[in-house]
């Protein structure tokens, strides 16, 4: 199990596959939930419909295959019609088997020939899998239900499952009124040992001469004895005939050739799975390549977005900070121009002899007293005026009394006069910087 390069969490699902199923190769396993993209329940669901004979999804979804129909390396099989007459022993037989060989040759040769100027409508396939479920129905009325699993699709759907399942493929096309083919169809399909090897081993597709599905499979393939038995499999990437077999034959028989087929060409369904678990190995290291590339770079790039945020907010701090700095200036500028306007509101000083005049001291927050003198009738405006056009006075201020503390509001109360204002002669007023 460790030799196929499995996860915990596939193991496990291998296991339980296996179990549900009952295949006992792991690289089957393996191969069938690789190909459900390790979906459990599908690939079981999948593998069941297979072994009742019912397409999987793959049977729809493509075209089917073409056949390879190469003669030299198939095995075939030639019994001659039971009833027939044999003569001169093992010769007579061989001659009787190269006879019919030629003359099944000639024949398709022929058909062929005559297809090509004359076409018989009464072939047409118009309902493959209608064909072969009428097949099967009058199978199972004619000869019993004790058979090998039939595969309940058309033609082209049983080369797609046998291709994508890696699975031999068994042809057996039935011909009307045949005395070997209803021995056949009593006998050898109903024996115990025949159905277990055909279901165990291969998938079997079915279907009568009579019909236009089977006509037209019988001229794909060449057929010439019946019963008619073919078996195809996935031989170097191509669906290849690898063994026929015509005229009748006993279970004994059945088996071992189709033992000899089965053996002689298992190799090349094992090195196709082989195959397809490494390629699908290589496409999880790649995806997982990919993946981790992926990550790296919306690392690269989260980094990259976050350097250019930090960036961004590093020069928006910095016009910001320009902005501000130019805002102050201005304002300052401004001050300074305010100052100077205003110093000629300023009221002049009366003399101390004046019978109005208040004394005031202002305590700048610098620690510097300034004395200055105002008449009663001067208003709070005047007072600030003056504080304001100082050079050493803060551009944002509040002036107040010293006991009790009362703040002087001369911005909503600038026309109030001194008097009005509860200064007396002499008062020492505590300026304020609002921006300390």
């Amino acid at each position: 199990m460790d030799d196929l390069n499995l996860s915990q969490d596939q193991t496990e699902k291998i296991l339980q596959f296996q179990d549900l199923t009952g295949i006992e190769n792991l690289a089957v396993c393996r191969d069938a939930l690789q190909r459900h993209g390790w979906d459990l329940e599908v690939a079981v669901q999948d593998q069941l419909n297979i072994s009742e004979g019912r397409p999987s999804l793959y049977a729809s979804e493509h075209t089917a295959p073409t056949v390879v129909n190469d003669g030299i390396v198939q095995h075939v099989f030639y019994s001659p019609p039971s009833g027939s007459y044999r003569w001169g022993g093992p010769f007579g037989y061989f001659v009787t088997f190269v006879f019919q060989f030629c003359y099944n040759t000639l024949t398709s040769i022929l058909k062929f020939a005559f297809s090509l100027f004359w076409k018989d409508t009464r072939r047409a396939v118009t309902d493959p899998v209608g064909d072969v479920l009428k097949f099967i129905d009058h199978f199972n009325e004619a000869y019993g239900r004790n058979h090998p699993v039939f595969y309940q699709g058309s033609y082209s759907q049983a080369l797609n499952d046998a291709k994508q399942e890696l699975k031999f493929l068994l042809i057996y096309l039935h011909q009307e009124n045949n005395q070997d083919c209803t021995s056949f169809c009593r006998e050898t399909l109903a024996n115990a040992e025949v159905i277990n090897y055909i279901n165990n081993n291969v998938l079997m597709w079915a279907c009568t001469m009579n019909s236009g599905e089977g006509y037209a499979v019988s001229q794909t393939l060449r057929a010439g004895g019946f019963p008619f038995l073919a078996m195809i499999v996935l031989k170097e990437s191509r669906m290849t005939l690898v063994g026929r077999l015509e005229g009748p034959t006993n279970c004994i028989e059945l088996m071992s050739r189709l033992g000899a087929i089965v053996s002689s060409n298992v190799s090349y369904l094992d090195t196709a799975r082989s195959e397809r678990i490494a390629r699908s190995l290589t496409q999880t290291i790649r995806r997982e390549q990919d993946v981790a590339y992926m990550e790296s770079l919306r690392a690269d790039q989260e980094k990259e977005r976050r350097k250019c945020e930090e960036e961004e907010r590093k020069r928006r701090l910095e016009e910001e900070e320009r902005n501000r700095q130019l805002k102050e200036q201005l304002r300052k500028e401004a001050i300074r121009k305010a100052k100077v306007e205003m110093a000629s509101e300023v009221p002049s000083e009366p003399e101390a002899v004046h019978p109005e005049a208040v004394c005031v001291v202002f305590k700048m927050p610098s620690g510097e007293r300034l004395e200055r003198r105002f008449l009663r009738s001067h208003t709070l405006k005047d007072i600030y005026n003056y504080v304001f056009c100082h050079p050493t006075s803060p551009d944002c201020f509040e002036i107040a009394t010293n006991f009790p503390k009362r703040i002087l509001q001369c911005e909503t109360e600038a026309d109030k006069t001194l008097l009005e204002a509860g200064l007396g002669k002499s008062e020492v007023l505590f300026v304020y910087d609002l921006e300390a």
